[in-house]
């Protein structure tokens, strides 16, 4: 399922092979995040051609619509999307307790109200298990209770003890024998409550290990403290999956510590916002000073979008608002991160990874000038 192929000499960062049903995942690795069968904007084969491996898409968002059962009958979500890639299923419980659903938390599961219909209904370990083993996902992860940054002890370990149950519960309704399953490790950012997390999810034997609860405001140093205490608690032979993180600087800071998996929004959704990536730091496309800059977006990159159009030609396409602005943005920043991680996966392999990180780092802060 999971194998270590090289271990960097000088810090945590590994490379290694993670076997799906339907791809082997080289890591370190990047997932686009495709919430609703689709990364936006994007198609896959443009996904394909960046060299995207994975994508993560939201079981408690294709079980609102359009349900978990018309996936299946349509073949799965594979099929439904046309994506032939590894595809993980996120429970969705983060979205359920962050967003517009009303919800009820208890023992059971989430008790939630559907915006659709105005209707309550419960979401529990079973059902997330029962919608993802239909879906057909590659990896399912577990629904976790996430306590929002600042809850206080007496919150986290009633999130730790509710995570576990729902873990425990998740295993005993698995549904589909090809699907792995990741469990997540919560526990805020007090040591003792991780460590009592990953110590009785250790022992469940997951397939892998999601590292939730963090990157939702807790403070950066704060973040890579816990990531660096996490870690070792997982064992070295199962994937790390660090969850929602995918700027460029904490995708590398994070693979130094020892971590094999990302998922974010961050590349699109920045790209829709007008703001793209390149090795000297972030280039807001909205700036009038591009109206004449015949420049690509990075002059190094061989994506599609630099290697055909210029960012004055961009700048223009956002002025009118013209959706192929959105379409070239994000291709070229998801093309970025997949760039940047086949970067890392070399570098790892001949033990030079913290030198990469901190070449790019240096460049990325602005020691040259991304304008």
């Amino acid at each position: 399922m999971f194998e270590v192929v090289h271990q960097d000499t000088v810090s945590g960062a590994r490379s290694g092979r993670l076997t799906t049903a339907h791809q082997v995942v080289e890591t370190p690795a990047f997932m686009p995040v495709a919430t609703k069968a689709t990364v936006k904007t994007l198609t896959p084969t443009e996904l394909k051609g960046m060299g995207t491996q994975a994508i993560i898409s939201n079981a408690f968002h294709l079980y609102i619509g359009p349900g978990h059962e018309l996936i299946q009958k349509a073949g799965g979500l594979h099929r439904f999307m046309g994506w032939d890639g590894a595809i993980f299923t996120d429970s969705g419980g983060f979205q359920i307790l962050r967003k517009e659903f009303k919800f009820k938390l208890n023992n059971q599961g989430i008790n939630y109200m559907n915006s659709r219909d105005g209707k309550r209904y419960m979401y529990t370990p079973e059902l997330c298990m029962e919608i993802q083993g239909a879906l057909g996902s590659d990896v399912a992860m577990v629904l976790d209770d996430c306590p929002p940054w600042g809850s206080n002890r007496d919150e986290i370990r009633d999130s730790v003890c509710r995570t576990v149950d729902w873990a425990q519960r998740s295993l005993d309704s698995k549904c589909n024998d090809e699907q792995l399953v990741f469990a997540i490790l919560q526990g805020g950012t007090l040591p003792d409550m991780r460590g009592e997390c990953a110590e009785r999810l250790v022992g469940m034997e997951f397939d892998g290990y999601g590292i939730g609860g963090l990157s939702i405001g807790e403070p950066k140093e704060v973040m890579h403290e816990t990531i660096r205490l996490n870690l070792p608690m997982i064992p070295e032979d199962k994937p790390r999956y660090l969850m929602g993180v995918g700027s460029p600087v904490e995708l590398l800071d994070s693979i130094y510590l020892g971590v094999d998996i990302f998922d974010s929004a961050f590349p699109t959704r920045n790209a829709r916002h007008q703001s793209a990536m390149t090795r000297h730091g972030q280039v807001d496309l909205r700036r009038a000073s591009l109206v004449d800059d015949f420049r690509p977006i990075d002059e190094e990159c061989k994506c599609y979008t630099c290697r055909h159009f210029s960012r004055s030609y961009i700048y223009h396409l956002f002025r009118e608002s013209e959706m192929l602005a959105m379409r070239l943005a994000s291709i070229h920043n998801v093309h970025f991160l997949q760039d940047l991680m086949a970067g890392a996966r070399t570098a790892i392999s001949e033990d030079r990874f913290a030198e990469f990180r901190d070449d790019f780092k240096l460049r990325y802060s602005g020691s040259g000038n991304a304008d």
